[in-house]
């Protein structure tokens, strides 16, 4: 489970009552995508016909230009998911981590869903006595390219559902 019980309203839109502007609910799917797509090939190399996952972050790239509804985005990402079904270790966590990435255009929180399966999926490439060393790899290269305008925003969402999201934010 990687969603609070009691949803923070700095992801819900203003719309919907929350403090989250629209602005800063792209860049946190543009930013879950970078995240997805950076493990994509470890998804890729299991299942290169199946083209879920990359149609995920496709359509929540497509999302954030106004191309396509978020219930298309949603969809994909829900596909996605299913590309990971019947697998295990990084193939299915990359796998996952696009499905995490195609829902945020229906809920800005799944952004770090992306991020943790995405560290999920480097730490099962590796051998037991490295798996923490490249998780905290993987976390940097996120952290690195957190845009500053959300920057302290996900940072803090990290902190706050380190948890619920397997630790994989302090190692």
């Amino acid at each position: 489970m990687i969603l609070p019980r009691i949803r923070d309203p700095r992801f819900i839109t203003l719309r919907r009552g929350g403090t989250l502007t629209d602005h800063h609910h792209r860049l946190l799917a543009l930013w879950a995508a970078d995240c997805a797509e950076h493990v994509l090939p470890l998804f890729e190399a299991v299942r290169p016909g199946d083209r879920r996952p990359r149609e995920a972050i496709a359509q929540i790239k497509a999302w954030t230009r106004g191309e396509v509804a978020m219930m298309q985005s949603r969809a994909a990402g829900g596909h996605a998911m299913g590309a990971a079904r019947d697998l295990t270790g990084a193939a299915r966590f990359a796998a996952y981590a696009a499905g995490q990435a195609g829902a945020v255009a229906h809920v800005a929180a799944h952004e770090l869903g992306a991020a943790a399966y995405a560290i999920k999926a480097v730490r099962a490439t590796a051998p037991p006595d490295r798996a923490d060393e490249l998780g905290r790899v993987e976390c940097r290269w996120q952290r690195d390219h957190l845009p500053e305008a959300i920057r302290d925003l996900v940072l803090d969402d990290q902190r706050l559902r380190n948890d619920i999201c397997w630790s994989v934010f302090d190692r």
